[in-house]
């Protein structure tokens, strides 16, 4: 399998074309970004210890019957994944108040959302990423009927799984993001990565977290709660 051209530029990642159409090659970066990349910086291995923690997710999402996009692992930072026609989506699904809804909502920081809340926001830097209603989201063409309740029953179903997993590595799921796509077959299928830049994690005893709102918050060094989370999980899951 050859790396081809590079085809997209993320945040936290970089995606290239391989020999395969079928597939693309995917590279964990070491940048950290926070308010629309206001705040940006290079910090040495968090691009693999972000791959380690998103390969045991996957796996143990997909030994649950979750499909995802991972493939094959190439190396510390990079990876084969299906490639997929992706919603222009983030979904978010929220078990306690935290971030942008405490704000948005005038309620108190660690308010529970019994069953979980599922919001919707339009994947677009010019607009600073929208809040969607499910009716903003038909009007716009993002998904279908069918497609639209297939990604809520999935992201409920990945929260059920990995509240009880990270449970298990004594850290609370207070909220995270997902992102879907289609593959050749037309089925909803995971991407992205599953992260503690794309969840916020609390010990469940002091709720220190455990996430990027570390790099968000402060100036303190993210990479040893990082390094936490994933040998939580490794116990967790042994």
């Amino acid at each position: 399998m050859q790396k081809g051209k590079l085809s997209y530029v993320g945040k936290a990642k970089d995606m290239y074309e391989t020999d395969d159409p079928r597939l693309l090659w995917m590279v964990y970066k070491d940048q950290a970004t926070a308010g629309d990349g206001a705040k940006k910086e290079q910090i040495a291995g968090k691009g693999e210890l972000n791959q380690k923690i998103t390969r045991l997710i996957f796996a143990y999402l997909a030994d649950h019957g979750i499909k995802t996009h991972l493939k094959k692992i190439i190396s510390d930072t990079e990876e084969l994944v299906e490639k997929l026609d992706m919603f222009e989506l983030e979904v978010v699904l929220r078990n306690l108040a935290a971030g942008s809804i405490v704000r948005r909502l005038g309620i108190e920081k660690g308010t529970e959302f019994k069953g979980g809340m599922i919001e919707f926001y339009y994947k677009s830097d010019d607009l600073h990423d929208p809040l969607l209603t499910d009716d903003n989201l038909m009007f716009m063409h993002l998904a279908t009927p069918a497609q639209l309740q297939e990604i809520k029953r999935l992201t409920l179903e990945v929260n059920t799984l990995l509240t009880e997993l990270f449970k298990r590595a004594g850290l609370i799921l207070v909220d995270f993001k997902l992102e879907f796509g289609t593959n050749a077959d037309g089925e909803v299928v995971l991407g992205d990565e599953f992260s503690p830049d794309n969840c916020r994690l609390w010990d469940v005893h002091t709720h220190e977290s455990f996430d990027k709102d570390i790099f968000r918050n402060s100036d303190e060094d993210m990479i040893p709660f990082y390094k936490a989370v994933y040998e939580r999980l490794c116990s967790a899951l042994s």
